[in-house]
């Protein structure tokens, strides 16, 4: 009886015990659960407002791209728009050339500024070799005064010669051209060299040009061959035909320039030179005979004496020394259609003033410029074309 007892008290024990640890436990569970609903509560908050930034960041991206989008359809149809109302405006010859009066207007207001223009044989030279050039030009202007057109030829085929023999036997043109304070060893050099073998002007010339100072050895058979060309300008203007020597020279600079494969052909400098002279021969024979003779020994002289520049840049500065030689500057011209004498005439002038030298207008007709002008002067550009305003605004619409 007694253990029965004692077995009921511990099972009476047992039982409070476990009350007491299962209460605990559900107290605890319920404490946790408190805590975990918090932390949940608090993260769901956090979360909400994360959610709610990240939303309305991407809200504001998609509302910048949306306007982004917008300003860029309407920009592009405002441009095509313009451009078609342009293209419709400038369709009528009167409109069109008005818009020439209206660029020149504006030229006008450039007209007091200046400019100094010098020839490409100039530009391209330092200080050194640039006064040589003066001088030597100078020295040619008088031994020319006077010659007659045979004796300016073989003035010229002379000069060519030797810039060729310079250009081919590279240690006699490195002692020719090194600076020195004594020029005498130089000439009787020149003279043991050339001597009886070209004319007395052609030496005298290559004497002062041997004894000048140059910045680089090539300056001097460039100085040479610049007044072996001269010597063929001279002898147009003594034949009397000089204009027509420089209508026809810009206009082969022209056929280069759209013939890309002939001027290549032309200023290869791996191929020989009778190869490529014979070529130019061809051209011009196949233009129905008509170059003029100074023409032809003027291309013929700067095609062989090429050295890796291009033709069509060479010729085109073998026409713009022609125009320099009257103490004229060239404009390149384009415009969308031939203009109007008195165009020209205020064209004309207002470059005049602004170069400070008579300017002689060549004129290119490009239809797609649509309106406007285009002027190079040397290295100066001046781009008043409707096409490029147009190209200018549809560049500026936003990415």
């Amino acid at each position: 009886a007694q253990k029965l007892a004692d077995a009921d008290k511990m099972h009476a024990k047992a039982l409070a015990d476990a009350k007491a640890e299962s209460t605990k436990v559900t107290d605890e569970a319920r404490h946790d659960s408190q805590r975990i609903v918090e932390q949940l509560t608090e993260q769901a908050a956090i979360d909400a407002e994360r959610i709610k930034a990240q939303g309305g960041q991407h809200v504001e991206l998609m509302r910048q791209g949306v306007i982004r989008e917008l300003r860029q359809e309407l920009g592009a149809e405002s441009v095509a728009k313009a451009d078609e109302l342009v293209r419709r405006y400038v369709a009528e010859p009167g409109a069109q050339a008005g818009t020439v009066d209206r660029f020149l207007d504006d030229l006008e207001q450039m007209a007091p500024s200046s400019a100094e223009v010098g020839t490409h044989a100039e530009v391209k030279l330092r200080a050194a070799s640039r006064e040589s050039l003066t001088a030597l030009v100078e020295k040619f202007d008088a031994t020319a005064n006077g010659l007659d057109a045979a004796a300016l030829t073989a003035l010229a085929d002379d000069l060519a010669a030797v810039a060729r023999l310079l250009l081919t036997e590279v240690n006699l043109g490195r002692h020719l051209a090194e600076p020195a304070d004594n020029p005498a060893p130089k000439v009787a050099l020149l003279d043991a060299v050339l001597s009886g073998k070209i004319g007395a002007n052609a030496l005298e010339l290559l004497r002062a040009a041997v004894s000048s100072r140059w910045s680089e050895q090539s300056d001097l058979v460039d100085a040479i061959e610049h007044v072996a060309r001269l010597a063929l300008i001279k002898r147009a203007e003594v034949s009397g035909d000089v204009a027509e020597v420089e209508d026809q020279l810009f206009r082969f600079s022209r056929v280069l320039d759209a013939q890309p494969r002939l001027s290549t052909l032309l200023g290869d400098y791996g191929t020989p030179v009778d190869g490529r002279v014979a070529l130019l021969d061809k051209v011009l024979t196949g233009a129905n005979g008509s170059a003029n003779s100074t023409v032809k020994a003027l291309l013929t002289q700067t095609v062989s004496l090429l050295r890796g520049e291009r033709a069509d840049q060479a010729v085109l500065d073998l026409a713009e020394l022609a125009v320099a030689r009257r103490g004229e500057v060239v404009a390149h011209v384009e415009a969308a259609a031939a203009l109007s004498d008195a165009q020209r005439t205020r064209l004309t002038s207002v470059l005049t003033r602004i170069y400070g030298h008579p300017v002689s207008v060549q004129l290119h007709v490009d239809p797609s410029l649509l309106g406007g002008l285009t002027i190079t002067v040397g290295d100066e550009v001046i781009d008043g074309s409707i096409s490029s305003r147009l190209a200018a605004a549809s560049n500026r619409l936003p990415d």
